[in-house]
């Protein structure tokens, strides 16, 4: 059986680590702010489990300068869903996203250690809830 959409938002919210944090971000990662660096992972797990496209937007802060890069979901009836917005501090200012394509082979990507972190994980919290 298919897992709804909310089962999947539980399951990734849920497993979020310091593992599937993005390396640039594990300094300001904790429990209390667990989105933290999830994105890309998040995205990537979102996109495996319910389809659509990747979209990425800079981010930058108050005074104008780079904070990093941020990725989120639009869904295939054009539902934009992004599990991890609440990470980001007053001041960092999401910039508008354009859609992004899919790496065909995510093994030599930078973030890939944390996609498959959290990827078996949401998996794993998936099979249980059936």
């Amino acid at each position: 059986m298919t897992p709804s959409r909310a089962e999947v938002e539980r399951a990734v919210r849920a497993n979020w680590t310091a593992a599937s944090c993005d390396p640039v971000d594990l300094p300001d990662w904790s429990e209390a702010n667990a989105a933290r660096g999830q994105c890309g992972a998040t995205a990537l797990v979102l996109q495996d489990l319910l389809g659509g496209e990747l979209l990425l937007a800079e981010v930058r802060r108050a005074d104008g300068s780079r904070q990093g890069v941020h990725y989120w979901n639009r869904l295939e009836d054009g539902d934009e869903l992004d599990l991890t917005r609440e990470q980001f501090a007053d001041g960092e200012v999401v910039q508008p996203p354009r859609p992004v394509a899919r790496p065909a082979d995510l093994s030599g990507a930078r973030t890939f250690a944390q996609y498959r972190a959290l990827a078996d994980r949401v998996d794993a919290a998936l099979s249980r809830g059936r």
